[in-house]
């Protein structure tokens, strides 16, 4: 899988594989996997000795849906902070999906719908199951399967999926249907058979957001690294400036103050916090 190098060049995109320099003037620039979703990359700009890396999104953890994050010792590190307070520890991935396991097994009556996103999340949710054995088919809302059969034509196997839509009520007791978040109380949720609604996001450590968003099961699964990985990957960098951005700036650029490090907020117009993680 190649990242996908933003510049025009001769009115063409290029494609530059994980670890290919590219010489743009006297600035090297290398993209480096991020482990946040397929393909996502931290750019790696290296000028004069000096070396600076941003990261984009990232999480550190294994995910078998996602290119592994590759750390990369530098001077300056432009780090997210998307759940950058210490209460954001994320259990392990898989002790989540044993819950829901465990949901579906005791409640065969009712279908349990995952509040997914359909790049990245949908798949990584999917995976997790099949990893722990559950091989039973998935349905699939309308906005997901184009991004599955994506990731199945990269060699993440998805076993089998099957169009909700084209699917009648009783069908789905007792089965999984992956849909987007918006879709989890809209119209089309009402063809489904007394719904267990779960929504799998990093944000669902916080119990009152998933009471007030109807979710009866929360998976906190999260394809952005948490507090632990945050703090763990900045020292790991040897970095001595850090820049932080997009979410929690303050605790992070005191943690890393208190510890004797050039850090500041790198505030970025337009970038909120995003609750859809």
């Amino acid at each position: 899988m190649q990242a996908r190098y933003g510049a025009k060049c001769a009115g063409h995109f290029q494609s530059l594989p994980f670890g290919e320099p590219l010489k743009i003037d006297d600035v090297t620039v290398t993209l480096h996997p991020a482990g946040h979703i397929l393909g996502s990359a931290q750019v790696c700009l290296e000028y004069r000795g000096q070396r600076a890396v941003i990261t984009g999104d990232y999480k550190t953890q294994a995910d078998s849906t996602s290119q592994r994050f590759e750390l990369v010792q530098c001077d300056l590190f432009v780090t997210e902070a998307t759940f950058g307070l210490p209460v954001f520890q994320h259990p392990k991935p898989l002790d989540e999906i044993q819950q829901l396991l465990a949901s579906i097994a005791a409640k065969t009556d009712r279908c349990h719908l995952i509040g997914a996103y359909a790049l990245g999340k949908a798949q990584r949710v999917i995976k997790l199951l099949r990893e722990s054995g559950y091989d039973a088919p998935i349905y699939l809302h309308g906005a997901q399967e184009k991004l599955c059969a994506y990731y199945a034509s990269q060699g993440v196997h998805l076993g089998d999926l099957r169009k909700a839509l084209d699917s009648v009520k009783d069908s789905f007791r007792g089965h999984v249907v992956i849909a987007p978040p918006s879709a989890l109380r809209d119209r089309w949720s009402r063809r489904l058979p007394d719904p267990v609604v779960c929504n799998a996001s990093g944000w669902m450590t916080i119990k009152q957001r998933a009471k007030q968003r109807g979710v009866e099961l929360p998976l906190v699964i999260s394809d952005h690294a948490d507090w632990n990985e945050l703090t763990e990957t900045i020292i790991a960098t040897g970095a001595q400036t850090i820049w932080v951005t997009h979410g929690r700036e303050d605790a992070l650029v005191h943690w890393c103050r208190q510890r004797g490090l050039n850090a500041e907020p790198l505030y970025l117009q337009g970038r909120e916090e995003d609750s859809t993680e």
